[in-house]
C-alpha cells in the first residue's frame, strides 16, 4: 500500500489550512480529533457517503491538519494538534473555540458515542 504524504511541519501553508476547515464536516472532525486520541477510520459517524469521508479526511490530511497512519487493512486518523501549534501558534485553539460556540460541526460524533448529534 502506498503511504500517504503528510506536509512537513514548515510546509503546513495558512491557506490550505483553512481552506480545509471550511466545510462543517471537516470542522466536525477536527472537533472529535481534538481530544488527541487516534481513531480508527470506521469510528466516525458522519452524514456523508464513506467515499466522500475518505475525500474530507484526505483534505484535512493533505492540508497538515491530520496524520494518517495504516495498519493492516485498518486506516487510523490523529489531530496533527503539536504540529500545528507550532506552525499558527493558537489557530487551532480560537478555531475550536469558534465550532463549539456556532456548534459546527456538530453532525460528526464517534460511532460509540451514546449522545450522537
Amino acid at each position: 500500500m502506498k503511504q500517504a504524504h503528510h506536509p512537513e511541519v514548515g510546509e503546513i501553508a495558512l491557506t490550505g489550512v483553512m481552506a480545509a476547515l471550511s466545510d462543517p464536516i471537516r470542522v466536525g472532525l477536527v472537533r472529535v480529533l481534538a481530544d488527541g486520541r487516534e481513531r480508527g477510520w470506521g469510528e466516525f459517524r458522519a452524514p456523508v457517503a464513506k467515499s466522500t469521508l475518505s475525500h474530507h479526511l484526505r483534505v484535512l490530511r493533505d492540508a497538515g491538519l491530520t496524520r494518517t497512519r495504516q495498519e493492516g487493512t485498518r486506516c487510523f486518523v490523529a489531530l496533527r494538534r503539536q504540529d500545528m501549534e507550532a506552525r499558527f501558534p493558537g489557530l487551532l485553539h480560537v478555531v475550536l473555540a469558534a465550532a463549539e460556540e456556532e456548534d459546527l460541526g456538530r453532525q460528526v460524533s464517534m460511532k460509540d458515542d451514546p449522545h450522537p448529534a
